[in-house]
C-alpha cells in the first residue's frame, strides 16, 4: 500500500539520485512505477528541515510533510519505526495521508526525545509520549 524508501534506497531501486527537495517528486514517480499505491520518499538526509513527500502520483494526492531537524544522534530505527507506525494507523482504519501524518509526528517526537543507550547512535525513544 505504501512504500517508504529513504534516499539511498530510492537510488538503489530506481537510479534516481536525490540531492535536493526538488528531486523528491521525480524519485517518487520512479518508485510508483514499480506498483505501490502510495510512496513516502523520506528526505531526512537532505539539508534543512526533515521533509518527506507522500504521493499517489496525482496532484490531489501529493502531501509534503515537514518537521524540524533535531540535533540528536539517537536516530537508530527511524525508518522501521515510521513504517510500523504507518501500518498501525492503517490497521486502525485511518486513510493513508492521515496515517502517514500521525506516524511522522510520532517519529519526530521519538527522535527529539532520543534514547541514550551505549556510546554509539542510540535508538529513537518509542515511549516518549508516556513521559510528556
Amino acid at each position: 500500500t505504501v512504500a517508504t524508501p529513504n534516499l539511498d534506497e530510492v537510488r538503489q531501486l530506481t537510479g534516481v539520485q536525490v540531492e535536493s527537495e526538488g528531486d523528491l517528486r521525480r524519485a517518487a514517480d520512479a518508485v510508483l512505477a514499480y506498483g505501490p499505491r502510495w510512496v513516502l520518499v523520506k528526505g531526512g538526509h537532505l539539508a534543512g528541515d526533515a521533509v518527506d513527500l507522500l504521493t499517489d502520483g496525482t496532484a490531489a494526492g501529493e502531501h509534503w510533510l515537514r518537521a524540524p531537524r533535531h540535533d540528536n544522534r539517537h536516530t537508530h530505527g527511524t525508518g522501521c519505526t515510521l513504517a510500523s507506525a504507518i501500518a498501525s494507523g492503517l490497521a486502525r482504519g485511518l486513510t493513508v495521508p492521515t496515517a502517514v501524518v500521525a506516524a511522522k509526528e510520532y517519529v519526530t517526537g521519538a527522535i527529539a526525545s532520543g534514547f541514550a543507550l551505549g556510546t554509539g547512535i542510540g535508538p529513537v525513544d518509542h515511549g516518549w509520549r508516556f513521559r510528556t
